[in-house]
Formats: structure tokens, C-alpha cells, sequence
């Protein structure tokens, strides 16, 4: 079917005479006539009749122009799905985050970024830090989100620290090691209360006790989650190695208390994954510029 004649049978149509039709075209009344009896003949049947000084639509006329009114509807709809799509107003993306991200930091971020970007559907999963990087390079995701780096990154990731914070060693009030500055032998003698393995900072710990060649800590107890984790000291058990974005209010308010391990001053490093020499799509885009215009939402 020759589409460009449907349009001109639309436009005729749609404003109801061919000299209209010449004027939103900008083609002459002569080759839309002849455009048309050519599709007519295509087609088998007449798509108009003479009506006083005018034409008018035959039935299959008016059949057709309903057909092709839903037609170039839709054309509309995919020029717009494409220049969304292109601005980043339409799409998908898909989001790994640490848990350290996912809790303290991401549900802002998301928030400010659906207020502008309603239309994009968003996927996060959280997890730990090997298995987020796992499915960036499975290209089971678009970008992860870390809360504390990994020892290694491999040459295909792209890597932009957002900001740091501190790593601290906590306690509850009562214990004996509470607002005291102490030794890391000495630490490492308590039971810790960790995240399960592949957590970054229980990789951070042990990487810190392999080196300053210290015996690792006890890992006593070990949650999936950090809140949990966070509870089972709080509540008198043990001693824990955390971002200070996670305790920070817990300090403030007393539930928990720092230890000073002399000559430990770790930082901990939130930052944005993605695969190299991949073009991220507009959506994706736009979220990493939007998080990096204001990382720190704490």
C-alpha cells in the first residue's frame, strides 16, 4: 500500500477539502489529485463523490479514514515514545545496589529522580558487593552502586566515586571497650557481628587485619542484612565494623558507641559502576547525573 498516498487521504479527510489539504501539505491541488486517483485505483474502489461544489467521503471513504486516523495516531505515538526515549523520559533501568546505598542513600535518589522521569521504569536489587558486580558484568544490570569499594575492580568497569565516609568500629554503651581508644590486636580479640560474605566491609576488615598482620576477628554472628546486624549489638552482643552513614544516628543517640583503634582511619567509598566503552541509555544517564549533582542526601 502506498502509505504516503494514505496520508494525503487522511490530511483531505481530516480537514475536509483537497484545497486545505494543499495548504497543510504545501503540494499542489493537482498532484494530490492525481496522488489519489492513483490510490483509488490501488485500492478498487472510489474514496470520494462530488457533494455540491465540494467531495465528500464515500462509505468505504469513511471507513478508511477512521483506519487511517487510527494509524497516523499511532505514528504520533512512536515519534513521541522515540524522542522520550531519546531525552530519557522513557525507558527502563536496571539498578544493583549494596545494601549500605540501597537503604541510606538510593530511596531518596529515586524519589527526586521519578519526580522528573515518571514515565521510567526502574529494577533495583539489592545485594553484597560481589554479587552486585557480578551481574554488572553478566549485563544483568545497567550500573551498580556501591557503598565501599572492592579490592579489585576488573578492566572493563568504569568506576565514579561520589563520596566517602568513615568506617567505624561500635559497641554498645555498657561495653568495657566503649569511647576508648584501644589497640587493633585488642579489637580483633572480640566477637564481631558481621554481614554475610561478600559484604565489602567484612572484606575491608580482614583485608585491614591481613595488612597489619593481625589475627582475623571471630565473626560470631552473621546477618544478610545490616540492620540486623546493627540490633544484635546494640542489644549487648559483640562489636561491629560499619559505615558511619549506617550508625551515625545510633552514636548521636546513645545506642551505640565508637571505638578507636590507633592508626586506623578508613574510608569508605560510595561510588557508580558501569560497564566501559558501553553507551549508557538516556535514562541511565540522566540518573547518574542527577545523583552526582547531589550524592550526599544524608
Amino acid at each position: 500500500m502506498n502509505l504516503h498516498a494514505l496520508r494525503l487521504f487522511h490530511v483531505i479527510a481530516s480537514t475536509g477539502s483537497v484545497t486545505r489539504a494543499s495548504e497543510t501539505l504545501n503540494i499542489s491541488q493537482p498532484a494530490i489529485t492525481a496522488q489519489i486517483k492513483k490510490f483509488e485505483k490501488e485500492l478498487s474502489f472510489a474514496l470520494f463523490k462530488p457533494q455540491g461544489r465540494g467531495i465528500a467521503l464515500t462509505d468505504a471513504g469513511e471507513e478508511l479514514a477512521l483506519l487511517a486516523k487510527r494509524l497516523f495516531a499511532v505514528e504520533q505515538q512512536i515519534e513521541q515514545f522515540a524522542q522520550d526515549y531519546v531525552n530519557g523520559t522513557n525507558g527502563s533501568i536496571r539498578l544493583a545496589a549494596t545494601y549500605l546505598p540501597a537503604h541510606f542513600l538510593i530511596p531518596t535518589w529515586i524519589a527526586k529522580f521519578k519526580q522528573q522521569y515518571e514515565q521510567v521504569e526502574m529494577v533495583i536489587t539489592t545485594t553484597n558487593s560481589s554479587d552486585a558486580l557480578k551481574q554488572l558484568l553478566n549485563v544483568d544490570v545497567d550500573m551498580a552502586i556501591y557503598g565501599g569499594i572492592a579490592e579489585a575492580y576488573p578492566d572493563t568497569i568504569r568506576t565514579e566515586e561520589l563520596f566517602q565516609d568513615e568506617l567505624w568500629f561500635v559497641v554498645a554503651p555498657h561495653h568495657p571497650y566503649a569511647n576508648q581508644q584501644i589497640s587493633l590486636s585488642e579489637m580483633m580479640k572480640e566477637p564481631f557481628v558481621m554481614r554475610e560474605e561478600g559484604s565489602s566491609t567484612r572484606e575491608r576488615l580482614l583485608s585491614l587485619c591481613r595488612t597489619y598482620n593481625t589475627p582475623a576477628p571471630t565473626i560470631s554472628l552473621q546477618f544478610n542484612g545490616l540492620h540486623e546486624a546493627i540490633q544484635a549489638v546494640i542489644a549487648g552482643y559483640g562489636a561491629n565494623f560499619v559505615s558511619s552513614l549506617v550508625v551515625r544516628e545510633y552514636v548521636e543517640r546513645g545506642e551505640l558507641c565508637r571505638v578507636y583503634v590507633e592508626g586506623i582511619h578508613l574510608k569508605n567509598s560510595i561510588a557508580i559502576c558501569t560497564r566501559k566503552n558501553e553507551p549508557l541509555s538516556a535514562s541511565a544517564s540522566n540518573l547518574i547525573q542527577m545523583i552526582c549533582q547531589n550524592p550526599y542526601t544524608m
